[in-house]
């Protein structure tokens, strides 16, 4: 069954949350790498808001994970 906007968002949020916590990084540190307030950072993780397909792209290659593996758990 297809996830909601609100689902695949929260889902890519805590993926994201998971990498940089992996990663040791704060909010704040990845915000800084990534050129995005620590706010808008926070806002991502916790799923309200959508990240550009530019900003998905360059957390990717923070990662080195591929875009659609940010959207799988």
């Amino acid at each position: 069954m297809p996830r909601t906007k609100d689902e695949t968002l929260r889902a890519l949020g805590k993926k994201i949350q998971k990498l940089r916590g992996e990663a040791e990084l704060t909010q704040e540190e990845l915000a800084h790498q990534l050129s995005i307030s620590r706010v808008y950072m926070g806002y991502i993780e916790q799923g309200r808001e959508s990240p550009s397909l530019k900003l998905l792209l360059r957390i990717s290659r923070k990662f080195k994970v591929k875009v659609e593996d940010l959207f799988h758990r």
